[in-house]
């Protein structure tokens, strides 16, 4: 017999995505969060193609990217015309990868945010655990 219980879930969507990490992002430590400046965060189901191909991965092989200039590598005056700096956070790989793990979807879309945030400030992978670490 159905459990009657499951029968009106659906996946979560962008904006339940988009949603957790906003509040991610509000649960990062507040120098970290200080220093991220204008990054803007979005939210869609799969790379582009061009991402694809200069990755060279597959559409549910990565679960986020950081595009533009990490703050060590910045110029001391911006260039005009540059694009803002974005992290990307691929909605249908973060679900395929919650799905197989014990952690919550939450904890997937908060390690993905600050993971490629960190790319942002040249972090180490130990750092970015400490960051993690100190997220609620």
């Amino acid at each position: 017999m159905a459990d009657h219980r499951l029968s009106g879930l659906s996946a979560p969507t962008l904006s339940d995505i988009e949603e957790l990490a906003a509040e991610a992002f509000r649960g990062l430590p507040d120098d970290f969060r200080a220093l991220c400046g204008e990054v803007i965060i979005s939210v869609t189901d799969f790379p582009t193609e061009e991402v694809q191909n200069e990755m060279d991965a597959g559409p549910f092989d990565l679960l986020g990217l950081f595009q533009g200039i990490g703050l060590a590598h910045d110029a001391a005056i911006p260039e005009t015309g540059r694009m803002p700096n974005m992290v990307f956070l691929y909605r249908r790989a973060i679900l395929d990868y919650w799905a197989e793990h014990e952690e919550t979807l939450g904890a997937v879309v908060t390690h993905v945010l600050v993971h490629e945030i960190g790319h942002h400030f040249g972090l180490s992978d130990d750092d970015m655990y400490g960051i993690e670490d100190r997220t609620p």
